[in-house]
């Protein structure tokens, strides 16, 4: 069955703009909670040079994905595996980017620290790792949409919830990845580019 995410098809097109300046030229992405499948067809079909890795924990979004890989997907486009960020191996010895959409605030913050545990083990020496989403920013007030946004997950699990940039940001450059771009986005949503430090 494929599932649709409306979601998708508003941030798709912004998202590929900037993966297009971010993305390494050649080599396998690994992307992160791939839900539907949308993101990775489309992007799998925008940048035909890369190897597309979707992944999930939920066995039906990896149907979802398989769905719309066999109609419509490209060779590049592989099939779907699964990976719980908060495990500490992944089925992915190595990878040249690790993409994630929408993933940090709708999981607990053990989450965000397992992805970013696990990009430090699989991203090649010169690998980026990058985030799109709804952020809280330092010195920028937040929309009152994006308030609303981070009230409502927290009804829907307390655990849940838009993340500090400076907050993520310090953890990954413990853990050898630092921030080095970010750029707003449509919608009150942010893009994040990390990029390892050495190790």
């Amino acid at each position: 069955m494929k599932f649709r995410s409306p979601a998708a098809a508003r941030n798709t097109g912004s998202i590929g703009e900037v993966l297009d300046g971010w993305l390494p030229p050649s080599g396998l992405v690994l992307e992160i909670a791939s839900g539907s499948g949308e993101h990775a067809l489309a992007f799998a079909r925008a940048f035909p040079q890369l190897q597309w890795q979707p992944s999930d924990p939920d066995p039906e979004a990896r149907d979802s994905i398989e769905s719309w890989r066999e109609a419509e997907g490209p060779e590049n486009l592989l099939p779907p595996i699964a990976i719980d960020v908060r495990d500490p191996t992944w089925p992915v010895e190595r990878t040249d980017a690790l993409v994630a959409i929408n993933m940090v605030h709708i999981s607990p913050w053990e989450a965000s620290i397992g992805l970013i545990d696990g990009a430090v083990r699989v991203l090649a020496q010169d690998g980026v790792m990058i985030l799109y989403g709804p952020w809280l920013v330092d010195g920028i007030d937040t929309a009152p949409s994006n308030l609303a946004f981070d009230l409502d997950l927290k009804a829907r699990d307390p655990r849940w919830g838009l993340r500090r940039v400076s907050e993520f940001a310090a953890v990954a450059s413990s853990r050898g990845l630092f921030l080095a771009e970010q750029r707003a986005m449509p919608a009150n949503n942010r893009m994040l580019l990390f990029q390892r430090t050495g190790g």
